[in-house]
């Protein structure tokens, strides 16, 4: 915390040791970490950031890394970029000799099956920059059943899915899609004197993704069948009265968000100059595609867990945002529905969950995802699996 005059400035980073740990971090993340040393890191009060000198190991200056005092966030449109300190750290004149526009054909990740245990913020900050395809994920919701995690206020719980969305921005290849499933929150009142409270959580992530540099797509709307949402309670007052002003619809759809990650380059890009054309060909959609941005979808129940999304919405989503051999990221990936609906459809995935009783569940099933396959996963803070025999048919 800092004192800017008489006002209090509560920063998540108030110490050179605290600045440099984010910065050793992000080096990590653009594979940089052991060709370059740090300056002496010093916060700008004025915009609230700091700044920490880049330096070769033979002292020279090379750039500079700036951090979001308040976030932890590293701004990369103020932070010398990695091309520019690569090639610096090769002695070329000013930086300049670096290529303007970006690779000439899409990156093929050589990223293989990954489940990994922790916070995923933490574990983003691990995986290597433009190694995944596609994000799909449906974050926890905000505070509205025992099950989830509890946070101290709305805003933290918007600032780590900023974190989230601001690693999965590094990780996710050039011009490639983030889809989100995600609905409005409702906070049950806590006696009768008090209103309930409904959160237009779709709303406020949405500008989350436009400050992390990704651009808005489409609004897709999962419909659920009519009286999906009746066991929520919401409408029966106005249902039994019919006054004025108690009107409330019940809700039975939710919102499926896409982003793609700001480019320069068409999407045609990427069919065109794909390596391998025959992928290409490959993932071709067949006729039976949704034409509108209506998808009448059953929701999934699992006792287990307590907001499952359907297989069916998965598969939907990484047919339509991906080609085969891609590798598909769920950050929250709960009992591993994208990762079935990954491998069901040809295609690679990384799972990062924190809850230890999902990942249990998961190694319940990746087998039967995998068959032998499966010995083949990369594990992340989590032992590896025995349990091999036998192979279920799961399709």
């Amino acid at each position: 915390m800092r004192n800017n005059g008489t006002k209090k400035i509560h920063y998540k980073i108030t110490t050179v040791e605290q600045a440099k740990n984010v910065s050793r971090n992000f080096l990590k993340s653009i594979e940089l970490d052991k060709a370059i040393d740090f300056g002496l890191p010093e916060i700008d009060d004025r915009y609230h950031i700091w700044r920490v000198p880049v330096k070769s190991k033979n002292n020279e200056n090379i750039g500079e890394i700036v951090i979001d005092a308040f976030t932890t966030l590293i701004n990369e449109r103020k932070t010398t970029n990695k091309e520019v300190l690569e090639s610096r750290l090769l002695g070329r004149k000013n930086g300049t000799e670096v290529k303007k526009n970006g690779s000439s054909i899409p990156k093929i990740s050589n990223i293989r099956n990954t489940i990994g245990l922790g916070d995923s913020e933490i574990l983003l900050q691990e995986t290597p920059s433009e190694s995944v395809d596609l994000v799909f994920t449906s974050p926890p919701y905000y505070n509205a059943r025992p099950e989830y995690v509890e946070y101290l206020s709305y805003e933290e719980y918007l600032l780590k899915i900023k974190k989230i969305i601001h690693q999965a921005h590094r990780v996710l290849n050039e011009g490639r899609f983030f889809v989100m499933n995600i609905s409005p929150v409702l906070i049950r009142r806590a006696n009768r004197n008090e209103a309930s409270k409904r959160i237009a959580v779709p709303f406020d992530f949405h500008r989350l993704f436009i400050e992390e540099g990704f651009d808005f797509i489409d609004d897709i709307h999962w419909v659920k069948p009519e009286g999906a949402g009746w066991a929520t309670g919401r409408g029966r007052r106005f249902a039994a009265d019919r006054n004025p002003l108690q009107y409330k619809p019940v809700p039975v759809t939710e919102y499926i968000l896409v982003y793609r990650k700001q480019t320069d380059k068409l999407i045609d890009w990427h069919i065109r100059k794909h390596p391998d054309q025959n992928i290409i060909e490959e993932s071709k959609i067949k006729d039976d595609y949704e034409t509108t941005n209506l998808w009448k979808i059953h929701p999934s129940y699992n006792k287990k867990h307590p907001a499952v999304f359907p297989l069916e919405l998965a598969e939907k989503v990484i047919q339509y945002y991906s080609f085969k051999n891609d590798v598909i990221l769920d950050p929250f990936a709960g009992t591993g529905t994208t990762g079935k609906a990954a491998v069901k459809n040809g295609r690679r995935f990384v799972l990062f969950e924190q809850e230890e009783e999902y990942i249990k569940l998961i190694k319940e099933e990746v087998f039967n995802w995998l068959q032998r396959d499966a010995e083949k996963v990369n594990w992340i803070n989590t032992e590896v699996p025995t349990n091999k025999a036998p192979y279920l048919n799961f399709y």
